[in-house]
């Protein structure tokens, strides 16, 4: 069925909504082949179809409001009508496959868990992200939803990253680690050493014991488990350095003539190593454990990151993402369900 729904874009999230929403939209439905719903302000959006002559090519569902990007998640409750809560209701009434915000991301957090309402046996939703490892990349969850959580929240992030590993980048049996600050198994605070020790017991979990912050883009696990307040400032501080590389690398190459010869030799190499670390390139994160497919775009994302976004979305639908963890955390036997 998701191939028949559209995937639910909220056009009035993100830093360059939108403008730069709906060219994303009209680029997934044009040159990707995928049907996508605009939710928004009718007007603006129809003005905003009409530059690219696509009035006939997207579709538009009314919302009434919209959450700023400086709100938190106590507007999901202020704005019932916002765009982001009308997308949410498009996929629990079964009318779209997923949503996609480029919003805030505590509002997204925070109005999907109260529309789409988490999966039974889920206590915490999480965020996942994809890191550019090779050969596979690296799922880190949460990246942002819960701050603090319980140790036995750690070892349900472990099955939602393992279900998301499995089906999205084909994984087979992936490698689980719970990011701490050293790898014997007693460093760390008592969040880490009691999740530690649950993970040892936790069936259908392949649990390879602690990392470090230099292991997240070794290749060392397949999934990573962290609180969502380690590892935001984690994934923060990866795009920061990423982008402080590239600046450096430019003003190097362009530091003299040799420079630059060498870097149009191989250009093709650094153009394919800037698509790889590029984190818009990977479509977004997903807010895994919910009744519905939910990925969230950078606030930042320009059109094709936002085509990007709505691919994920629906490959994600149409690969049973939900019922997948729904299958993976009801297969937990019930004594260890501490949750």
């Amino acid at each position: 069925m998701s191939e028949s729904r559209p995937v639910a874009l909220d056009a009035m999230g993100g830093d360059h909504a939108p403008h730069e929403i709906v060219a994303g939209a009209v680029h997934a439905v044009r040159e990707r082949g995928l049907s996508v719903v605009l939710v928004g302000s009718p007007r603006v959006l129809y003005e905003a179809l009409a530059d690219h002559d696509a009035t006939n090519d997207v579709p538009i569902v009314r919302a009434e409001e919209a959450l700023a990007m400086d709100e938190g998640a106590l507007a999901s409750l202020r704005r019932p009508r916002s765009s982001i809560a009308v997308a949410c209701h498009l996929v629990r009434r079964g009318d779209a496959c997923a949503v996609v915000s480029a919003g805030s991301t505590a509002g997204v957090v925070a109005t999907g868990r109260l529309r789409l309402k988490p999966q039974q046996g889920v206590l915490r939703p999480a965020i996942a992200v994809a890191l550019p490892t090779v050969p596979t990349p690296t799922v880190l969850l949460d990246a942002g939803a819960n701050a603090e959580v319980k140790p036995e929240a750690l070892v349900q992030f472990a099955h939602l990253g393992t279900a998301y590993a499995e089906l999205a980048f084909g994984v087979e049996h992936p490698r689980v680690g719970l990011l701490t600050i050293g790898s014997e198994a007693e460093k760390g605070n008592k969040l880490v050493k009691r999740a530690h020790e649950l993970l040892e017991g936790s069936p259908g979990v392949r649990f390879i014991g602690n990392v470090e912050g230099y292991d997240l883009l070794a290749g060392r696990a397949d999934v990573i488990v962290t609180d969502g307040f380690t590892g935001n400032v984690a994934l923060k501080t990866m795009e920061g350095a990423v982008r402080y590389a590239f600046g450096e690398l430019r003003t190097t190459i362009g530091s003299g003539r040799l420079a630059r010869l060498g870097a149009l030799l191989q250009r093709s190499r650094l153009r394919e190593l800037r698509r790889r670390l590029d984190a818009e390139a990977h479509g977004g994160a997903v807010l895994l454990g919910l009744n519905g497919t939910v990925v969230i775009a950078h606030g930042s994302s320009r059109a094709p990151a936002i085509s990007a976004a709505c691919q994920l979305a629906a490959d994600l639908a149409k690969g049973g993402v939900v019922a997948r963890i729904g299958e993976r955390v009801n297969a937990v036997p019930r004594h260890h369900r501490r949750w």
